[in-house]
């Protein structure tokens, strides 16, 4: 008897999503609640579960397909086994729409872990890391849910292990990969289409771009006193609590005593009215296997800086395994974004609607400043803050820089609410 798998509930608002990527192939056994699809919503991707243990019979629709919630992606064989289940009959849409499409060579098959015998599943943006630094991924450990290898494991392996003497064969490209022939002179081009979520974030930012009058203030911020403070606590800290004390737990902090006196910088337009809020929930944004995602710290003004640092650090964890949920990525009334860890030494930050601003923070670098008449060399970082010119003035921008600049450059303040 089959079983039919449907696209789950996807969260408030929510109707539709991307088939990412096919998990496991018709044929293979599968336990109950075990992942065999990837789906790609507007904010994060998200596993379709097997309803029940048995066998992956049809596949309903392909890679990069448009389903909406509730649609039929796949059946299961309830108590079949994989050798009468792998059989002619079972026909993979997937494989046929591509042949009656245009009849390429016979794919090359998939690398095989050595260990245990079993495929290695590749998400298409491994495959093109894998093709691109000659790796084997079979013998690379992954580090993502379920052992499953991500585009940073391949870097990773590719600078550490020697170079093979020929390329690996070429896993079957999804159906969204349309490469060009090469030209004559040897360059070559290749299409992907764009998941989900950038078109998702191209929407979002371009909406702001229309809607809001954006403006940015910027300021800088002499580091010294939080380095010393880091330096000293840090080991004492993490023995403690259990992680690593960054610099993202004083910012936050800091924003949310900065939000408290400049309540604007904390609100939004809806209609005719501003919302003023007595709470901060803030989006912090983290690196993600498909980009960047912002998840939500709620009730930041109400957290210790150990508490945010946790938050951060399981928002960045589950982010990298591709398990955030819905739920964390909703809301947001204040967004923090942290370039400076990629190496910027300067921006100007979109803001994210409905919020009204968004701060940005950049490298730490050395820079003559003068102190007491003398010149000398301290360790500065520049603050950027872009908000809606409609809500929030340029008073009230300065002051918010200027309360956050004091609190970072006199950490004691966070202890005493000054």
């Amino acid at each position: 008897m089959a079983t039919d798998v449907v696209v789950p509930a996807l969260g408030e608002s929510i109707t539709e999503a991307t088939l990412g990527q096919w998990l496991k192939k018709p044929g293979e056994a599968v336990k109950a609640d075990e992942p065999i699809a990837s789906l790609e919503t507007d904010k994060v991707a998200i596993e379709v579960p097997a309803p029940v243990a048995g066998v992956i019979g049809e596949l309903v629709v392909s890679e990069g397909d448009t389903v909406n919630v509730g649609a039929v992606i796949a059946r299961i064989e309830a108590g079949a086994t994989a050798a009468t289940a792998a059989t002619p009959a079972v026909e993979d849409r997937t494989a046929v729409g591509k042949a009656e499409a245009a009849s390429p060579p016979e794919p090359a098959a998939a690398p095989v872990d050595e260990e245990g015998g079993d495929p290695v599943t590749l998400s298409p943006s491994v495959r093109r890391a894998v093709l691109e630094h000659g790796v084997d991924p079979s013998k690379i450990k992954g580090s993502g849910k379920d052992g499953r290898l991500t585009k940073d494991d391949v870097i990773a392996a590719a600078k550490t292990a020697p170079r093979p003497a020929a390329p690996l064969a070429a896993p079957p490209a999804p159906a969204a990969t349309a490469p060009v022939a090469s030209q004559a002179n040897g360059r070559r081009e290749e299409r992907v289409r764009m998941t989900r979520l950038r078109q998702t974030v191209a929407s979002r930012l371009k909406e702001a771009q229309n809607t809001a009058a954006m403006l940015t203030t910027f300021n800088d911020v002499d580091m010294t006193a939080v380095i010393e403070a880091r330096s000293k606590y840090k080991d004492l800290f993490e023995k403690k609590h259990g992680v690593r004390l960054g610099f993202m737990g004083f910012f936050v902090k800091a924003a949310c005593m900065a939000l408290k006196d400049v309540p604007a910088v904390n609100a939004s337009i809806e209609g005719d009215e501003i919302v003023y809020r007595d709470y901060v929930d803030v989006s912090v944004a983290v690196s993600a296997p498909n980009g960047l995602v912002v998840p939500v710290i709620r009730d930041a003004q109400a957290l210790t800086v150990a508490e945010i640092e946790k938050t951060i650090g399981d928002f960045g964890a589950r982010a990298k395994a591709g398990t955030l949920k819905m739920d964390d990525m909703k809301g947001g009334t204040f967004t923090i974004s942290n370039g400076g860890v990629f190496g910027s030494l300067l921006s100007t930050p979109i803001i994210n609607p409905p919020q009204s601003a968004v701060l940005g923070l950049h490298r730490i670098e050395d820079r003559p400043v003068v102190r007491d008449g003398q010149i000398v060399a301290r360790p500065m970082m520049y603050l950027a803050l872009s908000y809606d010119h409609r809500l929030i003035d340029g008073r009230e921008a300065v002051t918010f820089l200027v309360a956050l600049k004091n609190a970072i450059e006199d950490p004691t303040r966070l202890l005493i609410d000054l």
